[in-house]
Parts: C-alpha cells; structure tokens; sequence
C-alpha cells in the first residue's frame, strides 16, 4: 500500500464517530463507480461450430490454420 492509502486509513480510523456519515457521504460521492457489464457478454457464443468433435481434431484444425485462408 501507498504513504498515501496508508495516511488516509489512519485518518479514518481516528475521526470522531459523529463525522463518519458525512466523510463517509463525501467518499461514496468522489468514488467512481464499477463499470456495469452483462455476463455472458453479447459477443458471447457468437461463432458456430461446424463440427461437434473440435477436441478430438485439434491437430488437423492447427494444422489447417484455424480456418484462416492462406494469404
């Protein structure tokens, strides 16, 4: 942890109980909030597979370049 983070616990620790709400109120007001994302994501299950044995072939599909057309 950083001097900074570390100062600013100990200031926590020691305000008065009456100023919580308000510091508490300032802190939740500066905070940014978490970045809401869906799950599953919508690109999620996108590609189709063409065939059901894809663990059973890896070799071949490597070796054919995952698909890709030769350039």
């Amino acid at each position: 942890m950083d001097v900074q983070r570390e100062e600013l616990h100990r200031l926590v620790e020691d305000l008065p109980a009456e100023q919580v709400p308000l510091v508490l109120a300032e802190l939740r007001a500066r905070a940014t909030p978490p970045v809401e994302r869906p799950w599953p994501p919508s690109w999620f299950g996108a590609a189709t597979g063409s065939s059901p044995d894809v663990s059973e072939r890896v070799d071949e599909i490597l070796r054919e370049g995952l698909g890709r057309r030769p350039a």
